[in-house]
This record gives structure tokens, sequence and C-alpha cells, in this order.
């Protein structure tokens, strides 16, 4: 396979790892278990399968810890695991995989934004791929509003669904929608803070194993002050046994806490920050997939709609991508030219 190719087909198994989260967390949550738990264990567990790996392939080049990088970690943490991801699964207990995997959506938009005004995004207006990265962006935000906003008819199942879920009721839903709605809007920001700075710091410190590693062992930490701060009155909410929550916690920490962010490293390395949340729109899609045919929840037209936005956005932003490789190869091959000191034509 062709190495250029590699981080889109990663990144695109990447969310359907990321489907799968979202319904077996709902299901450990239903079953009671508490979201601050959960982060905090799912981070002790990805922290300690992380480390032998990165310990013996990056020990030649692992730069020095320095204390202005171990707070890099340490703010990383925070934005990256135990603030956002606490508020995202909380988030889960007032809303549906299917809200929360729109909502998700707009990270794309806004780390973009926040890309272009920091420097870590070209924009040339003056180029058709910078234009196409602009209106993608736009478009696959047009594609999460319609989503959210728009329900329109609902689609009939042609067969009984895999797996009946208990729905929750609707006074629950009506009541709990501002916090719930609050809760993701306030994850989303951080989350594009923390992919911006992921950025910034992977220049310095290189090493995409370590750099998960520890994050997963700080963000533990942190989660763990917060759980204890936010469950003082229930003292066996620590407590697991052998079931979806032990099932949920190790899905979580092996391949969401460890892999996938050891994935997510690795492309924002390749291709930026703006390349790794724009396949976010992705998970959307598959939830809504998985949640009409195996779950049996309601799909409803504007998902549909929305859904086929956000695939044309996608596009539009991925040939503006393109674009930024095309220059980038045009770059390096003159540097290698005038270095050789011989003729060359680009």
């Amino acid at each position: 396979m062709d190495k250029d190719f590699k981080p889109h087909l990663v990144m695109i198994l990447g969310q359907l790892g990321y489907t799968l989260l979202y319904f077996i967390t709902e299901a450990s949550f239903n079953h009671g278990m508490s979201p601050y738990v959960y982060v905090t264990y799912r981070h002790v567990v990805a922290g300690f399968v992380m480390l032998p790996f990165a310990y013996f392939l990056e020990r030649n080049v692992r730069p020095k810890l320095t204390f202005s990088l171990f707070m890099e970690f340490f703010v990383l943490s925070v934005l990256g695991v135990s603030l956002t991801l606490n508020m995202y699964f909380a988030s889960l207990k007032y809303t549906s995989p299917t809200f929360i995997s729109s909502m998700v959506n707009s990270i794309a938009s806004l780390t973009f934004i926040i890309a272009v005004a920091f420097g870590f995004e070209v924009l040339d207006l003056r180029n058709p791929h910078g234009i196409a990265k602009v209106l993608g962006t736009f478009t696959s935000l047009a594609g999460v509003m319609t989503m959210t906003l728009y329900k329109g008819p609902i689609m009939s199942n042609l067969w009984r669904p895999l797996i009946n879920i208990q729905p929750k009721s609707d006074n629950s839903v009506n009541t709990s929608e501002l916090k719930g709605s609050l809760l993701t809007v306030s994850c989303c920001v951080t989350w594009s803070i923390w992919f911006i700075m992921q950025a910034s710091t992977l220049k310095r410190y290189p090493a995409q194993l370590s750099l998960t590693t520890w994050m997963c062992f700080i963000g533990a930490a942190q989660s763990a002050v917060f759980t204890v701060i936010a469950e003082h009155n229930n003292h066996t909410a620590w407590i697991i046994g052998l079931n979806i929550d032990l099932c949920s916690t190790i899905y979580g920490g092996i391949v969401v806490s460890g892999l996938l962010m050891y994935i997510q490293l690795w492309c924002t390395e390749k291709k930026g920050p703006v390349f790794v949340t724009m396949f976010n729109p992705l998970s959307t899609i598959f939830v809504a997939i998985l949640s009409f045919s195996v779950f049996g929840e309601k799909l409803y037209l504007g998902s549909i709609i929305g859904s086929f936005i956000v695939i044309m956005g996608l596009y539009l932003l991925l040939w503006g991508k393109e674009g930024d490789r095309e220059v980038d190869f045009k770059i390096k091959g003159k540097l290698q030219c005038n270095s050789e000191k011989t003729e060359c034509r680009i």
C-alpha cells in the first residue's frame, strides 16, 4: 500500500473503533458504572499497556524530559483526558450516542479555525485547494447542523433489531437536555485546543508512544482526583466486577486510549491536526447505521441527508489537504536540487 494513504486508512479504522466505544460505554453506564471512575481506570490500563512499547521502541529517539515539557504533558492531559473525557462521558448519561457523535464533528471546524489563527494550517484563498479546505470545513459543519437540528420523518426498519436497548424516558431527556448540550459543546472546544497543542508539542517531543504513555498516566492521576471529589459519597463506585464494566474499561484502555491515541498522534505529526479531526464525521455515520440496523434506535431523514452533506465536505477537505502535500513535495524537491547544485524542473 502507498504509504501516503496509510494515515487515511488508519483514521478510518480508528473511527470504527470509536463507534464501538459509544455503545459499550453507554451499556456500561446504564449498568451503573460511574463515568469518572471509567475514565480513571481506562487510562491506568492504557498507561501500563503502552509503557513497555514506549520504553523499548523509543529509547533511542525519545528526547530528554524537561520541566517545561512535563508541564506541556500536564496541560495536554487536562485537555485530552481528565477534563474533556469526563465532560464527554458525563454528557453521554444525558444524551445519546448519535447526538454526541454528531456534535463532535464540530471539532473539525473549530480545529481548522484555531489552526489557521495560530499558523498551524496554511490557507491560501487564491488557490483552489485553499478554497476547497474552507468549503469542505463549513460543508461538513452544515451537515452536522442538519443532523442535529432537522429530524424529518422516521425511516422504517425492514427487520427487527438484533439487540434491544432500553430507551431513555422523555421526561429524563427533556430535563437533562441543556446540561448534556453544554457538556458536549465544552468538550468539543477543549478537544479542539488539545489537537492544536499536540502538533506543537510533537515538534519538540517526536515520540508518539512515550507521549501517549505520559498523557495516560498523568490524565489518570488527574481524573482520580476529580473522581474522589465527585464520588465522595459513593465509595462503592470504585468497585467493578466481571461484567460489562470491566469489558468497557479494558476496551477503552487498550484500543481507544492506547492504540487510537497513538494513531492520532502519528497522523497529527504526518498530516496535521485538521487532517485528524476531519475524519470524525465518519463515526457519526457508523453510529447511525449501527443504532438503526442493530440496536433498533430511530433513524430520521435528517440524519441521512446530513450524512451525505458531511461526506461531501470530507472529500472537499481531503482534496484541499492533498494540495498541501503537492506544495510540500515541490518545496522539498527544490531544496534537494539546490543542495545538489543541479538544474531541476519541478
